[in-house]
């Protein structure tokens, strides 16, 4: 029997000694502007089955693919920033044959396009299997010695598909677009986005999953990463205990994108897994407290949403604190037991992390060395949560005590009251840090109103409770001998003041339905500097209105996409 297979996966095909008829899809007459790497492919185990029809995978690293070709592709969008960092004008990208390539209708003359295999653990139960059920990897590419994967989502079914159709719509690609571009020039790490094109078709989605599907605008997002590689690439093969190929990926993992802990001599492998456990929690942190700082709520953070880099991945039900509320998830299907709630996310990466250690443990043979660095990423967030507020407030000399109080003061009376969490860090760095000119007329507090929903509405209790927190917070603020334009400046570096707000999200969703990507575009520009003032855009910066409190793809969303 001969298999039809492109020419990507006939390198494979020959090596295992089957025989393949080569299917021509569509090659690129031109020569690419880029050079290619392919690590992942290159030096890891491919499935020997091929073919992009549903099954279990065992004891390799990916599945060759070949992605769907879609029938009318048209641009929706193109990010000249990512572009420009893979050495590529908006031009090039935006060619025919970049267009073919980064809609699956072509490949380039040396990418290779194959899906991940990894598992996880979802809602804290062990899922098996999981991998690129909708994303297509189709090449990794150097530019300034950097190496960096392109992968297509919504580019058709894989071998991890499952039940989906791997396809996705222009409504979540939407999402993820600006999302990860918005993230990255917030100064957070992250995944990024490089194009997003309609495909021509309609996909079928249950938004909800309440029995009412619809069609929808299918779409294709080409997203990228230094590394694609999760939690759940190495939960998959500790699970069904493939020790081998376990520290096969580890020693690739260490190899590619931890070089520096690779200076130990061979008979100490246990110590470099240890430091790369170690860093992997670092990193995470790090970006828990990013997350925490500006009011982000990722939604669904299973074990195969955990970057092994500390990266923002797949940006599915998420979403932006609008008023402060610790216990808001924006997915539907976490309402009963809000697992992934806005103040749930560092216990939840740290139980994350924990998964991560016992699929390492084989390689590292330390549990105790494992419960104390899991024991020190609470302690760290702790600290470092304490910090970062301190930092949010302006407060720069040490006088940790009193600014914990003060910190926990102002987080319970955010608490009590609507307001918005990326307004109201705005809005009190303009206010004068001198307690010798507090006004009995309440001017602080009428200078901060437009941070809250309801401000005609608050008891009169309250306001007086937030006059003393201010006049309290005034008193620290002039102890600290900086300047009110100092503190000011340092406040505004680390306090956004546009963020992509849910409803925005929608209303450009909205748009691009009827046909009109241009909200896009504005959105894509003013966040590309969110600490700035940007006076022609202040309506981006405005607080959520009322008809988005409870309109679905403002408040609620699922996994659907």
């Amino acid at each position: 029997m001969k298999y039809l297979v492109t020419t990507n996966q006939a390198v494979i095909a020959k090596l295992l000694g089957i025989s393949v008829k080569i299917r021509h899809h569509n090659r690129m007459k031109q020569k690419p502007t880029l050079i290619f790497n392919n690590r992942f492919f290159n030096e890891l185990k491919a499935d020997p089955i091929l073919g992009n029809h549903c099954r279990e995978v065992n004891e390799a690293f990916y599945s060759l693919v070949t992605p769907q070709n879609p029938p009318e592709p048209k641009w929706v969008s193109v990010s000249a920033n990512c572009a420009e960092s893979l050495g590529l004008s908006t031009e090039q990208i935006t060619s025919k044959p970049f267009q073919n390539w980064l809609s699956g209708r072509s490949n380039m003359q040396e990418s290779q396009s194959y899906a991940m295999c990894y598992g996880g653990h979802q809602f804290g139960h062990w899922a098996g299997q999981l991998g690129d059920g909708r994303a297509i990897n189709i090449g990794e590419i150097v530019h300034q010695q950097q190496t960096t994967a392109l992968q297509l989502k919504g580019a058709g079914l894989t071998p991890y598909s499952r039940n989906g159709d791997g396809l996705a719509v222009l409504r979540s690609s939407i999402r993820e677009y600006i999302c990860s571009e918005a993230m990255y020039h917030l100064g957070i790490a992250t995944t990024r986005a490089l194009s997003l094109m309609t495909s021509g078709e309609q996909v079928l989605r249950d938004m909800f999953y309440d029995g009412h599907p619809e069609m929808e605008p299918g779409a294709i997002l080409c997203r990228t990463s230094p590394s694609f590689i999760r939690f759940g690439h190495f939960e998959i093969f500790a699970a069904r205990g493939d020790l081998d190929n376990l520290k096969t990926l580890a020693d690739f993992t260490l190899r590619h994108h931890f070089p520096h802990l690779l200076h130990h001599p061979a008979d100490l492998d246990a110590k470099k897994y240890k430091m790369f456990f170690k860093e992997v929690c670092q990193s995470s942190l790090k970006l828990i407290l990013d997350w925490m700082r500006v009011g982000f709520v990722h939604g669904v953070m299973n074990t195969d949403n955990m970057s092994i880099l500390g990266l923002t991945i797949d940006f599915g039900p998420y979403g932006w604190l609008d008023h402060y509320d610790p216990n808001w998830t924006p997915n539907t299907t976490d309402f009963s037991h809000r697992r992934y709630s806005y103040q749930q996310q560092p216990m939840v990466a740290q139980w994350n992390l924990s998964r991560l250690a016992n699929a390492l443990f084989p390689l590292i043979k330390d549990a105790d060395f494992l419960m104390k660095v899991l024991n020190e990423f609470a302690e760290d967030y702790q600290q470092g949560w304490l910090e970062m507020m301190r930092s949010k407030l302006g407060l720069v000399h040490d006088d940790a005590e009193s600014d914990e109080d003060l910190v926990l003061q102002l987080m319970h009376l955010l608490e009590q009251v609507e307001t918005d969490w990326t307004l109201f860090f705005r809005h009190l760095a303009d206010i004068d840090g001198d307690i010798s000119k507090t006004s009995s007329s309440g001017d602080d507090l009428n200078n901060m109103q437009d941070c809250f929903y309801h401000f005609d509405d608050l008891p009169q209790d309250y306001l007086q409770q937030f006059k003393d927190w201010l006049n309290k917070y005034k008193k620290r603020a002039g102890s600290q001998q900086l300047l009110d334009k100092d503190r000011r400046i340092n406040m505004n570096r680390i306090n956004p003041k546009y963020i992509f707000r849910n409803y925005l999200a929608q209303m450009a969703i909205e748009k691009a339905h009827d046909g009109d990507y241009s909200m896009i575009e504005e959105l894509m520009e003013t966040l590309q500097n969110p600490y700035e003032e940007q006076p022609e855009r202040e309506n981006f910066s405005q607080k959520r209105p009322e008809w988005a409190r409870t309109k679905p793809g403002c408040s609620t969303l699922s996994c659907s996409s």
